[in-house]
């Protein structure tokens, strides 16, 4: 199947081109292009961002999905087409595939605790980059990880108010709305010291990182009702845990091959550093110190 399409020429201009017109199909479309030759010229990770890119965008509403799937020249099959795509990637050996792998496989040794504080302890790692998201419009939700993180970890000790609980919700469910957004994949980013531009749309790789925010957070609601109740609670989230690593921002960017981006070496340090750390003899108050720490942790920075 694959190959079958005629590719547009210059899909980096009208990517541009379609982000200024708020041309949402033809935006899906041309990372749709970018996929397709990253893939046929052997980079599976720049294929991995573009085509995912292309399903986030098409995906988002019921409008522009009905459109890009249109039969239309030799474009009639794209939405099928990238979907496979996508799949065959997932059998590459790939950071986006291999690091979820190796943290499931280290999360069958944890308890259910040490499971929630080691994906808490990665929420806390995006806090700062939150906050400067946060300032943009429609994304004010990320500027509240914080916050979030926070109440979650007092939640492990203390019963949290009614308020807080329904200030949670009101997180988790603006995460989740966040990647049907204009506001995530329109073009919104913020400046980055010694570095390029991050965009809203680089949390999309690792299954969104914002849907992983989502998901922690709700099994964490969850988990609080069910021991309200005397219920037993559900599983942990298990995902949250590699989101902080943002290969999307350094496969768009240019930064050549993840294993070897200071910033993702440094993550996968922290990444390991954690699991020993829950693994050992810790306290609460030792937990509220590492996390108070990384809320401070600027993730985007070359210094480890």
């Amino acid at each position: 199947m694959f190959g079958l399409f005629e590719k547009k020429k210059n899909p980096k201009e009208q990517m541009e081109q379609c982000l200024e017109k708020k041309d949402w199909d033809g935006l899906a479309r041309a990372y749709y292009d970018l996929g397709v030759t990253a893939m046929d010229n052997g980079e599976p990770t720049k294929a991995v961002l573009w085509l995912s890119r292309a399903d986030t965008v098409y995906s988002a509403s019921d409008r522009v999905y009905k459109k890009t799937s249109k039969n239309r020249l030799f474009h009639k099959e794209i939405v099928t087409d990238c979907s496979d795509r996508i799949g065959a990637l997932e059998d590459e050996d790939l950071l986006y595939n291999t690091i979820p792998a190796e943290m499931e496989e280290k999360m069958e040794e944890l308890s259910d605790s040490q499971i929630r504080i080691w994906g808490l302890l990665s929420i806390a790692r995006l806090v700062k980059l939150g906050e400067g998201l946060g300032k943009l419009a429609g994304c004010e939700v990320l500027g509240r990880l914080g916050w979030a993180s926070d109440t979650m970890l007092k939640s492990f000790r203390e019963p949290i108010t009614q308020d807080e609980y329904g200030q949670l919700m009101d997180i988790c469910n603006a995460l989740y709305d966040l990647g049907d957004s204009q506001a995530f994949y329109g073009g919104g980013q913020i400046e980055v010291p010694g570095g390029a531009p991050f965009q809203v749309f680089d949390l999309n790789g690792m299954m969104g990182v914002h849907l992983e925010l989502n998901a922690y957070i709700d099994s964490h609601l969850r988990f609080l009702s069910a021991l309200s109740q005397g219920q037993e609670p559900p599983e942990a989230e298990r995902c949250m845990v590699g989101c902080t690593l943002l290969p999307d921002y350094y496969v768009r960017t240019g930064a050549g091959s993840l294993e070897e981006v200071p910033q993702i070496k440094a993550e996968l340090a922290r990444i390991q550093s954690d699991y020993d750390f829950i693994c050992s003899e810790i306290t609460w108050e030792q937990i509220s110190v590492r996390m108070w720490e990384y809320q401070e942790l600027d993730i985007l920075s070359e210094k480890p």
